[in-house]
């Protein structure tokens, strides 16, 4: 099912009634989310995409524009009447029922033609237990289950009535880090056998971009950038997408460019043509850095750490706008440990130039 929101707009009164104005959540959301593709809405807290998503599923109603589910127009159509099946980041599972118990409830609401017979709900129920791989919980209750596994039922009760669209809020925040990582797999394999569209809400960037066909990225709730992952952290529209993508996270300069140079402190790191002499913001990823006895970029060495295939270089450096800055090269590169500096040349295609006011991307060279 396609998902069309057109000029989407959440508007809220200010909490500070004395002061009055109002709050934009969400400003003037324009995008299609394609037929069975996962797409993610991430950004920091309090940048609206919790609001899209309760938008999206009816739960609250937009300030303006319209919502399409397909060629209907679903805006002003109740929730249960949209065919939505929404999972919360807290699970709300009903401690008093059973696990088959959570995620039959949805189907027994069901009226008119849409009820189904008893034996039919329990088929539906053991199907979709099945797919997320808890049918043999059946008969335990949510308190005997771990997050994990109430994270699935939760996904179960959601997936039961066949939604035409999935959406998960923050799904995964309550789980330890090795369940994140399970879940998340566990989430893109559902996604893909069901082939229905989901819209996934996350903080983590790296939740998003590991199991997204498409990420929305946003701020203050205005959308920043909308592609597929790998082409968004290879080509970042504004600093703000280029800082909050990547881990270890990119690393910042002040720099200025003179007669077609980057600068960086005094030395000149790389050729950018066709860039007009002004100051600019540097963002060079972890892995754009070369190891080289002659590069024009000096640091001071401050720790190296080994990773296996990889070396992290932690140098510093005045120009910085990081407290460090964190180098990924081979580890077969040799280092001298004993050094109280380092050298490095710049990949260009890992570098990024942003205008130092409006932090827009400055294109150059190959990167145009």
């Amino acid at each position: 099912m396609k998902v069309e929101l057109q000029n989407l707009t959440k508007i809220f009164p200010s909490r500070n009634k004395k002061a009055g104005g109002e709050v934009v959540a969400v400003n003037n959301f324009t995008f299609t989310i394609p037929d069975g593709k996962l797409v993610g809405l991430l950004g920091p807290s309090g940048c609206g995409k919790s609001t899209t998503l309760y938008m999206i599923s009816g739960l609250q109603q937009p300030s303006a524009g319209k919502i399409f589910f397909g060629e209907e127009d679903v805006t002003d159509l109740s929730p249960e009447n949209r065919g939505i099946g929404l999972v919360f980041q807290n699970y709300a599972l009903y401690p008093h029922m059973t696990v088959l118990q959570n995620i039959m409830f949805p189907l027994q609401n069901l009226r008119g033609a849409d009820k189904m017979t008893k034996a039919a709900m329990l088929e539906r129920a053991h199907q979709v237990a099945k797919l997320v791989q808890i049918d043999e919980l059946m008969d335990r209750k949510p308190s005997e289950l771990s997050g994990g596994q109430q994270q699935r039922v939760a996904i179960a009760r959601a997936l039961v009535k066949m939604p035409r669209v999935l959406l998960l809020d923050e799904p995964l925040s309550n789980l330890d880090a090795r369940l994140r990582l399970q879940t998340r797999e566990e989430i893109r394999r559902i996604q893909k056998e069901t082939g229905i569209t989901t819209v996934f809400v996350t903080h983590d960037q790296e939740e998003a971009m590991s199991i997204s066909d498409m990420i929305v990225v946003m701020k203050l709730g205005v959308v920043q950038q909308v592609g597929k992952p790998q082409k968004i952290y290879d080509d970042p529209t504004n600093l703000f997408v280029a800082k909050f993508l990547g881990t270890p996270p990119i690393n910042v300069f002040n720099g200025r460019v003179e007669g077609g140079k980057l600068y960086i402190g005094d030395a000149a790191v790389l050729d950018v043509p066709g860039v007009e002499d002004k100051e600019v913001t540097v963002a060079v990823r972890p892995e754009g850095f070369i190891l080289d006895d002659n590069g024009a970029l000096e640091c001071n060495l401050s720790n190296v750490e080994v990773m296996g295939r990889d070396v992290s270089i932690v140098s510093t450096h005045e120009q910085s706008q990081n407290p460090v800055i964190r180098s990924i090269i081979d580890a077969d590169n040799k280092i001298d440990l004993n050094a109280k500096s380092v050298k490095f040349s710049l990949k260009a295609h890992k570098t990024f130039l942003f205008d130092a006011k409006t932090e827009e991307r400055i294109r150059f060279g190959e990167a145009e």
